[in-house]
């Protein structure tokens, strides 16, 4: 019987368990920590004086007492270490700095024309190396890197397919965990998306909910239960490649009539070159909307509806209590509201639409990079790392 190994596996758990408690709920004091844990107060007190070596703990002073000795209160510390988060976009590349609790501390964006995939991987990896330049000194240093991107990715970190960037089997974690030693993790830049919103944004309060992300394409990012929802392979959420007309125009992922060739970034500027007969961008348009151009505000209308005809499909097919609309078009939000609301009103179903929250987010194109970090932490705190004291 290995019993030094099990107790071992069973001290481990409980640390993370206070030091959980102590990221979530501080200022906190040991005693409610026992008693929220069921954890004796000794265990606890063990537990935490490890905790404070390892510097992700400090004690703040003592808190209100609620009859007899005033209590220690305990608050985690954030700045143990810093985590980078990435959204590596089709045209652009967004990355943060943020401490151990998301706070950003840094942010560097960089454009990018997506000539070839190592002119975009080097560029992607000089906005990591200029965060980390920028990173102040810290105990455990950068923690994680998380990145998100609009593709398939599998669990070893591969991008299988993004189809905006015409991206194939790219071994994307390896290759940025080779020049910087820093683990990393990859995923969809929606289940990043979601991430975020659930940890920072309108999603805070909400075991279900489905954030879409509109940019170049269309991904959405699904919570049940408070859990990110990757379907039966990983690979859930390419709800832009749902066709909403069945006969309609051929879409890069090799479908007809998919909803993101109608109700995306792309698709907003397409139409928009196509009735000025040049090419223009979304900052502009934003410009001439907010100045009254009607012809700008049109096209930003049906935008609206399309995007819409896809959001009826999710209520209908999901029954979520919550859906959030991000990415650089959440700025056009007064415009496109209304003619969504007003197709969801004619089309979904009464019964899921009654309990129904459609939100644009506030975190505005932010929410990809926030989740990116979350998920950089989080397996920094599901590591081993965590419970090895530091050297130092």
């Amino acid at each position: 019987m290995k019993q030094t190994g099990d107790l071992n596996l069973v001290k481990k758990i409980n640390k993370s368990i206070v030091l959980h408690h102590i990221r979530t709920d501080s200022p906190i004091s040991r005693a409610r920590i026992a008693e929220v844990t069921g954890l004796t107060k000794a265990t606890v007190s063990s537990l935490v004086n490890e905790l404070i070596t390892s510097s992700l703990v400090d004690e703040i002073g003592v808190g209100e007492s609620s009859g007899g000795r005033k209590p220690m209160m305990l608050i985690f510390n954030g700045t143990a270490g810093y985590a980078i988060g990435v959204d590596l976009g089709v045209t652009d590349i967004l990355a943060v700095l943020t401490d151990l609790t998301g706070q950003v501390i840094e942010e560097y964006r960089v454009e990018h024309d997506n000539t070839s995939l190592e002119a975009t991987v080097a560029l992607l990896k000089a906005s990591i190396r200029e965060l980390i330049g920028r990173a102040p000194d810290s105990v455990y240093g950068i923690i994680g890197i998380g990145i998100g991107l609009p593709g398939i990715c599998d669990e070893d970190g591969n991008l299988l397919f993004a189809p905006n960037l015409g991206w194939e089997n790219v071994p994307l974690q390896q290759l940025v965990e080779a020049e910087f030693d820093i683990p990393v993790v990859i995923d969809n830049e929606a289940n990043a998306g979601a991430v975020g919103e659930k940890q920072f944004g309108a999603g805070k309060d909400t075991a279900n909910l489905v954030y879409i992300s509109i940019g170049i394409g269309i991904g959405a990012g699904i919570i049940i239960k408070g859990e990110l929802y990757r379907g039966a392979t990983g690979f859930s959420g390419e709800i832009g490649h749902i066709s909403i007309q069945h006969d309609g125009p051929k879409c890069r992922c090799g479908s007809l009539g998919c909803w993101e060739l109608f109700a995306s970034e792309h698709a907003l500027l397409e139409h928009a070159r196509l009735e000025r007969g040049e090419a223009v961008d979304l900052e502009t348009l934003l410009q001439q909307a907010d100045a009254g151009e009607q012809s700008v505000i049109r096209l930003f209308e049906q935008l609206g509806y399309y995007l819409g005809v896809g959001v009826v499909n999710i209520v209908n097919g999901f029954n979520p209590e919550f859906i959030i609309l991000g990415g650089r078009l959440a700025g056009a939000e007064k415009w496109l509201m209304q003619p969504l609301q007003s197709l969801l009103k004619q089309r979904s179903l009464p019964h899921p639409r009654k309990q129904l929250n459609v939100e644009f987010s506030k975190l505005g194109d932010g929410s990809t990079v926030l989740g990116a970090s979350t998920m950089a932490i989080a397996r920094f705190f599901a590591s081993s790392q965590v419970s090895v004291e530091h050297s130092g």
